[in-house]
């Protein structure tokens, strides 16, 4: 049995946590400065209380970090000046070498550390989410959910490794989403919108309907999907390609982060709005 603190348990952290308590060991939550909502999480699912990193760092033999990419860095330089000295995850949606320079920080802290890339939404189903690892203790980090619903899949011992997959997998899925989405504001911009919705739904096709679903529905996450846009760009970079399309694909999701926290998903005319109007930030 694992002693594992999942930092933080959010949506998708909540239930990776879930997966591990499935598998049979004690997991941990850190409540210092976190929300009522998160509190309600933890609880619902039977975490452990535990107030600051500093107490993870002394009674963890793993941690796990599920947090937005920007904070990633942050949060490892939290749990080094805990004075951990275990098992460092990194679960977060970066690029392979945002990934090595973490690594890079554990093992100058003498903490062990395994790279991972989550596939999917939060982990309450079979098949449905996957978390794929890689690193030395890949194997070690697997079987702590053994039992699921997560899927868990070890992909090499280099470290980067899972975050590339995740990265070059999301660049299709939140890229394209992107793209969508300008395409409708650029339309609307020039008047053709219903025309292009129209040209869209012959022979029966739904993809003008499901394609405004699918930028509305974007609007939630869209906070968090522009700093993944970024490391997708830096990831491409990394591999001798072009950025630029990721760049742009990130202007896209902050146009739309006022929508975070939102009540209700927003109609598409005031998304639209909210596209054409904000100043590019690149």
């Amino acid at each position: 049995m694992e002693k594992i603190t999942i930092l933080h348990p959010g949506q998708m952290g909540v239930s990776i946590a879930a997966s591990a308590k499935n598998g049979g060991n004690a997991v941990y939550w850190v409540s210092d400065g976190r929300s009522l909502e998160t509190r309600v999480r933890a609880e619902q699912q039977g975490l452990i209380e535990i107030g600051s990193v500093a107490e993870a760092a002394a009674v963890s033999t793993i941690i796990i970090s599920v947090c937005p990419p920007h904070a990633a860095e942050i949060v490892a330089e939290q749990v080094i000046a805990a004075g951990f000295r275990g098992l460092f995850v990194d679960a977060n949606a970066i690029s392979p070498q945002r990934a090595g320079r973490i690594g890079a920080m554990m093992t100058a802290a003498n903490a062990a550390f395994v790279d991972g890339g989550i596939i999917g939404g939060p982990a309450w189903e079979p098949n449905r989410t996957w978390l794929y690892l890689s690193g030395v203790e890949s194997e070690r980090v697997a079987a702590c959910f053994s039992n699921g619903p997560l899927e868990v899949e070890a992909i090499g011992v280099e470290a980067g490794k899972a975050s590339a997959l995740k990265m070059c997998f999301a660049a299709y899925t939140k890229g394209a989403t992107a793209l969508l989405c300008g395409i409708l504001a650029t339309a609307e911009s020039l008047s053709v919108r219903e025309d292009l919705e129209r040209h869209w739904s012959r022979n029966g096709s739904n993809f003008a309907v499901e394609t405004a679903e699918r930028v509305r529905r974007v609007t939630a996450k869209a906070w968090r999907f522009a700093g993944e846009m970024e490391e997708i760009a830096a990831t491409f970079e990394l591999a001798g390609l072009p950025g630029g399309f990721h760049y742009a694909a990130a202007d896209i999701y902050r146009r739309m982060a006022h929508f975070k926290g939102a009540e209700e998903t927003p109609d598409l005319g005031t998304v639209l709005e909210a596209l054409q109007n904000q100043p590019k930030n690149y």
